[in-house]
């Protein structure tokens, strides 16, 4: 089978480069290996919800119109938006069919699927930055007995043995499941590094109404320190009807214990680092320079309606347990909230780079012409971390292609890696 452009993945990215690509006449066709939205349907927890409001929750020619914008979609209905997206613009899906092998060829690309084989002459690579679990090395000290569960496999507290839960890793998943399990009655001890503490709202507007505004988010890949950025945890926020905040003196009030970094786990005991503090307050500092950000932005531009500048209190903490004893103090569970990476190992191409990952530059894969991402955190600007983020980062991608396509120079700026 042959088509000009194959898009493999049919989440919000991939549907977002279909309605592009269908917008210039462009031939394609998008392989899924279950559903639309399959991965939202399939690997998230039961009450997660978008971190953005629902007014930011676009894609290419549909924004949201229900009566709820402030809200924060819950996964089902955000799944109930995808596919109401995949029915107006009507994609040429195949679904249920799993990519097995992409490879360059003379004048192309040769796509294998456990459906048959299709020829292309470029491949957008759509399948997301979530495919798998990223455990660090520690995990492997884990003792018998006790539970070992990750974020892409959780699905409720009723899904953990009886007992406590340490959660490792405090980014947004972390402090959302410590607090969660902490509501369910559960001993809970969340063990965190470099974290990113934002607030729901600032002087009565939603946070990601100031990033919006202010410009955050529309800080390029090309204009920050790109390798960083990238591997920056996710603030620690929460989508809720009351909006209320989930740093990490918001779960402690409800009970969570917070300690240092997990450095290791022998015979086992968990032990933590001793830098606590000074990442709690490398992460109110960096809190108060994004909130000076934001009043210096509203005053340069005369923002009425706002509430004064509030701030939050500094992060109280206890650093003094260095250590523990998991079967002793009644922990039966750890709860891996340490991150995703992608899989791409079906790429049979000389395509990656730092640590295995895919070389690229704003989307635009190295070393393969005819060959881009979607997707992944920072892609092209800060905003790409997120839905509404494919709304741009597709339109200047399919620019791309139709340029490639057209035999003509498409140039995407300096050479960075993912």
């Amino acid at each position: 089978m042959r088509t000009t452009v194959v898009i493999i993945g049919a989440g919000h990215s991939g549907l977002a480069m279909s309605r592009q690509l269908a917008d210039r006449g462009i031939d394609h066709v998008v392989l899924e290996r279950g559903e639309v939205a399959n991965s939202w349907r399939r690997e998230r927890w039961d009450s997660l919800r978008l971190l953005t409001p629902n007014w930011l929750t676009r894609l290419p020619g549909q924004g949201y119109d229900g009566d709820d914008p402030d809200g924060f979609m819950t996964v089902p209905e955000l799944v109930g938006f995808l596919d109401d997206y995949a029915a107006r613009t009507a994609p040429p899906l195949r679904l249920g069919t799993t990519v097995t092998r992409v490879a360059p060829t003379e004048g192309g690309f040769a796509v294998e699927t456990d459906q048959g084989a299709w020829q292309a002459r470029a491949v957008v690579l759509a399948s997301g930055p979530s495919n798998a679990p990223s455990l660090p090395a520690v995990a492997e000290g884990l003792p018998a007995g006790i539970a070992s569960v990750t974020t892409h496999d959780y699905r409720s507290p009723d899904q953990l043995p009886d007992g406590g839960v340490l959660v490792v890793g405090a980014s947004a998943s972390g402090v959302q499941l410590a607090d969660e399990l902490a509501r369910s009655g559960r001993r809970v001890v969340v063990s965190t590094g470099e974290h990113v503490r934002m607030p729901r709202s600032y002087r009565g507007r939603d946070v990601f109404w100031w990033m919006d505004a202010a410009g955050v988010l529309d800080e390029r890949w090309d204009e920050v320190d790109i390798i960083r950025a990238r591997h920056t945890p996710s603030p620690q926020l929460i989508g809720t009807p009351e909006r209320r905040d989930i740093d990490l003196a918001a779960v402690q009030a409800a009970g969570v214990e917070v300690v240092g970094r997990l450095g290791m786990l022998r015979d086992g005991v968990a032990l933590f680092s001793g830098g606590l503090a000074n990442a709690v307050k490398l992460a109110d500092l960096k809190l108060t320079r994004l909130l000076d950000r934001f009043d210096a932005w509203a005053e340069e531009t005369g923002q009425a309606g706002l509430d004064g500048p509030r701030r939050p209190e500094p992060t109280p903490v206890d650093e003094s347990r260095l250590q523990l004893d998991l079967a002793r103090e009644g922990i039966s569970s750890v709860l891996w909230a340490t991150g995703y990476q992608p899989d791409h190992s079906w790429v049979d191409a000389p395509v990656f780079g730092y640590r295995g990952r895919l070389d690229h530059e704003g989307g635009v894969v190295r070393g393969v012409e005819g060959m881009v991402v979607l997707g992944s955190s920072l892609l092209r600007r800060r905003r790409s971390t997120y839905v509404s983020g494919a709304e741009a980062d597709t339109r200047e991608l399919a620019e791309h292609l139709e340029a490639h396509l057209a035999g003509q120079a498409a140039p995407v700026g300096r050479g960075l890696l993912d």
